[in-house]
C-alpha cells in the first residue's frame, strides 16, 4: 500500500542555504523596514511584500490543496487580504506568519466550499509541479500517479484535519507552529493530524484493494 506520509514529505523543500555571516541579516529584519515603509506612505513597498513572499503563499497553497487551477486567484486573494489586514496590524507577530496565517484561511475557506459540490478530478500531469525535477522519468510518472491517488483521498477528510495533516507532514512544523497558524492548541492540532493519518491509511486501502 501506498506510504502517504513518505509520499508528501517528498514534496517539501530543501533546506535553504547557510548564508555567509554578512549577510545574516534575516527575512524578518527586512520584512519589518518594508512593513515601516508601507506604514509611512511608501507606495512601493507593497509590492515589495508581495515579490518576497508570494512564492511561500504558493508553494503553501499548492500543497495543501493540490495543483488545483484556482491557486493563482486563491493567491491574489491572499494579497489583497493582506493589503485590508495592515492598516490595523501591530507586529503582534511576524509578517511572515501573518500572510501564512492568511494563506491557510483561505485554504480553508476553499476547501469547506468545494465538500458542498461534486470533486472534480485533475489532469495526472498538474502534480509534475509537485515532483522532484531531478527524479527519473519512470519515477515521476509513479509519484505523479500515487500523488494523485493521495490527493483523491485528502479530498474526503474534513478541512481542518487535512490542513493541520500536511502542515505537520508536509512542511514538518512542530505541533506548536501549526496551532500558532490555524488557532488552535497545540493538543488539537495533534489530534488533527492523528485522526487525518488514519482517515487517510484507511481511504488509501480501500481504494488500492482489488
Amino acid at each position: 500500500m501506498i506510504n502517504a506520509i513518505a509520499l508528501l514529505a517528498t514534496l517539501r523543500d530543501p533546506p535553504p542555504p547557510v548564508p555567509p555571516p554578512e549577510e545574516e541579516r534575516g527575512a524578518d529584519d527586512d520584512d519589518e523596514i518594508l512593513l515601516a515603509r508601507h506604514w509611512a506612505g511608501d507606495p512601493d513597498a507593497f509590492a515589495e511584500i508581495y515579490r518576497a513572499h508570494v512564492d511561500a503563499v504558493y508553494r503553501r497553497l499548492s500543497r495543501i490543496l493540490g495543483p488545483i487551477a484556482e491557486r493563482g486567484d486563491l493567491t491574489q486573494d491572499v494579497f489583497l487580504a493582506l493589503h485590508r489586514t495592515l492598516p490595523r496590524f501591530r507586529g503582534d507577530a511576524k509578517l511572515s506568519t501573518l500572510i501564512q496565517r492568511i494563506a491557510i484561511n483561505r485554504a480553508f475557506e476553499h476547501l469547506r466550499r468545494r465538500t458542498r459540490r461534486p470533486a472534480t478530478l485533475m489532469d495526472e500531469r498538474f502534480f509534475d509541479e509537485l515532483v522532484s525535477a531531478a527524479a527519473s522519468p519512470a519515477t515521476r510518472v509513479l509519484l505523479r500517479e500515487e500523488l494523485t491517488l493521495v490527493f483523491q483521498c485528502l479530498a474526503e477528510i474534513k478541512p481542518k484535519k487535512r490542513i493541520a495533516f500536511l502542515l505537520r507532514v508536509v512542511d514538518g512544523l512542530a505541533f506548536e507552529r501549526i496551532a500558532e497558524l490555524v488557532d488552535a492548541t497545540p493538543e488539537t492540532v495533534a489530534k488533527r493530524v492523528q485522526h487525518a493519518q488514519r482517515e487517510l491509511d484507511a481511504l488509501i486501502a480501500r481504494r488500492s484493494s482489488p
